[in-house]
């Protein structure tokens, strides 16, 4: 099996990573995977993760609902329920952070194509990518979406987008370094990048541990915080212009958490840590269960 073996930090470059914790894959396996933490910066990974097409089989479950859309069983009608809201939001944050009407955006991991939809319909020139097949099949069937696969990041035109967006996409990315520089030379110079990642450090994180179901090893690869993901942000162009809270996260990821655990009222002992959770984010939204970045690229000096 070929495996993503990391020997060196992707943020500080530093060799000495020590061992954090193991985690299962509780949605399609069952198999356990480590997680390991740069001692330099902080920074923290799952290692040996699938590589390449051996990932593949990790996403293909019948309620992995990011590809397949399901309604299938309780926690995917409440996502679909939020996701119906967030998208509202969603579409606000880009015109309010872009200070936009309309403009070009790209939407890399579209899933089912429900966000990159939204922005069509406000009259956006949307482009989209999808690494999954059967997601991009339904995306476009579903909405006539022009849905490329993965291979296109490199294919798409310098400083072509005034916006570029990933909602829950960068943590499964396996070339990151390789992203992250791509999306600096596909923006404009007045353009925004949109990130949207679960925030390890956050109060539902702490309370389960191995069994937070954000860490969704050997899918999530990366694990970030908001120090983290400035630090990436600075090392890469950019200059974190703002980042918000998800409140609705901590009470889905809480739910999912609470299944790990083997808990018979995970429901309901989601929903009160979801809770408690949502409090903490209010008081400091750094420890929100999942975070929104916004990035500007840097101005070069005259």
């Amino acid at each position: 099996m070929d495996i993503l073996k990391i020997n060196a930090c992707p943020l500080c470059e530093g060799t000495q990573l020590a061992y954090v914790m193991t985690c299962t894959d509780c949605y399609a396996t069952g198999e356990k995977f480590e997680i390991y933490q740069c001692n330099n910066c902080g920074f923290t990974f799952t290692q040996n993760t699938p590589s390449g097409k051996e990932i593949d089989k990790y996403y293909h479950a019948a309620n992995y609902i990011s590809h397949t859309d399901t309604k299938k069983g309780l926690m995917n009608s409440i996502y679909h329920r939020v996701r119906k809201r967030m998208l509202k939001e969603k579409v606000r944050l880009v015109m309010k952070a872009s200070h936009r009407k309309r403009g070009k955006l790209l939407d890399i991991g579209t899933g089912t194509g429900y966000f990159a939809n939204a922005m069509r319909k406000e009259t956006w020139k949307v482009d989209a990518i999808e690494k999954n097949e059967e997601a991009r099949s339904f995306a476009k069937e579903q909405f006539r979406l022009n849905v490329k696969d993965e291979k296109a990041l490199d294919e798409l035109a310098a400083g072509s987008y005034d916006v570029i967006t990933l909602w829950h996409v960068l943590e499964h990315l396996e070339k990151l370094e390789h992203t992250w520089t791509r999306l600096n030379e596909l923006l404009t110079d007045k353009g925004i990048l949109i990130i949207a990642v679960p925030n390890y450090s956050s109060y539902d994180a702490k309370k389960y541990k191995a069994n937070w179901a954000a860490y969704d090893v050997p899918r999530h690869i990366w694990h970030f915080t908001p120090a983290t993901m400035q630090r990436f942000g600075i090392k890469h162009g950019f200059i974190m212009a703002a980042h918000y809270p998800m409140p609705f996260d901590a009470f889905y990821v809480s739910m999912l958490s609470e299944k790990n655990t083997g808990s018979k009222l995970s429901f309901l002992k989601g929903a009160y840590t979801g809770t408690i959770a949502w409090f903490h984010s209010l008081v400091k939204k750094e420890k929100s269960s999942s975070i929104i970045y916004i990035f500007r690229k840097k101005q070069d000096e005259k």
